[in-house]
């Protein structure tokens, strides 16, 4: 059976084309040293090609990002909670986009604040976090970020966290895969999704999802022809629940490339469900009823 078209689609890292794209990287600005990186307006676009992130005058970004996920099967988005269109977003269509938030948690007290508030707002389904991008770094088993892993736990969210090689040129020692060892030893009960890859660690990543049940991986930022084969092998065999869909509109990949190479990625027919939708669904404790727009019913979110 071929990757189903029909199933309505779980994306865990979608957003809203920007007019000035550029912007919503001033955060790295101070860490970026090489001339290159200075002058680019996607500070990892030296690994992407046809950036969508770009907004023709006139149009609403809510509008054309329902666009793209109607014509490509995108039930549901999980979006940043990230200024006016996110919040208006979030606020007109309940049932096509739900909440996370990007801590850094340099600002401890701050950021557990944030993530209550934006919990009370949004139902908030996830908390994110780039630890190479926050200033100063911050290691993934730091103790800085223990109050926002408890917050997680305490308030039911799953966490998403890059790990591996960062695609801005800045270090990446942070997000070093073994710390999640410590991580998923010293809080059991949280729900982690791998954001980014995890390379050159995936091989690392699949040992450590065997051994820890509530760590996971989603394949945000990679184009489909591009998915670590370790990650695939692992999906095709024990890792079926542990593997997750997740875009990267319209930061760096368009949906139209995402789901033109995604047949060829090579998942068993039991898998395709798993991967695109259902393992979202429970991970981060979501509801869809329906199949999504234009397939079937429109969806309720609880």
């Amino acid at each position: 059976m071929p990757m189903p078209t029909d199933i309505g689609v779980v994306d865990l890292m979608i957003g809203f084309p920007k007019a000035d794209a550029r912007r919503q990287y001033e955060f790295l600005a101070p860490q970026l040293r090489d001339q290159q990186s200075q002058g680019m307006a996607f500070p990892a676009e030296y690994m992407f090609k046809d950036v969508p992130n770009h907004l023709d005058q006139g149009d609403d970004p809510v509008q054309v990002t329902l666009k793209e996920m109607d014509r490509h099967g995108v039930a549901l988005g999980l979006v940043g909670v990230t200024g006016e269109v996110a919040e208006r977003a979030l606020a007109e269509h309940p049932t096509r986009f739900v909440a996370s938030l990007e801590v850094d948690p340099n600002d401890i007290t701050g950021s557990v604040r944030a993530i209550r508030g934006a919990h009370e707002r949004h139902a908030l389904k996830a908390v994110t976090s780039f630890p190479a991008g926050c200033h100063p770094q911050v290691p993934i088993a730091d103790r800085r970020y223990y109050p926002i892993y408890q917050t997680c736990i305490d308030l039911d969210v799953a966490m998403i966290i890059n790990a591996g090689i960062a695609g801005p040129r800045v270090p990446s020692r942070c997000q070093d895969v073994m710390d999640l060892d410590q991580v998923c030893y010293d809080f059991p009960e949280l729900r982690i999704i791998m954001r980014h890859g995890a390379e050159p660690w995936e091989e690392l990543a699949v040992k450590l999802m065997l051994k820890w049940p509530g760590l996971h991986y989603m394949t945000s930022g990679f184009a489909p022809k591009y998915y670590p084969r370790a990650i695939i092998d692992f999906a095709n065999s024990r890792g079926a629940e542990k593997i997750l869909y997740a875009g990267y509109y319209p930061m760096g990949l368009s949906l139209e490339r995402i789901f033109s190479e995604l047949p060829d990625v090579g998942l068993k027919d039991e898998v395709w469900p798993l991967f695109l939708r259902e393992n979202a669904l429970r991970v981060l404790h979501l509801e869809v009823h329906g199949a999504g727009p234009g397939r079937g019913p429109d969806g309720v979110v609880a």
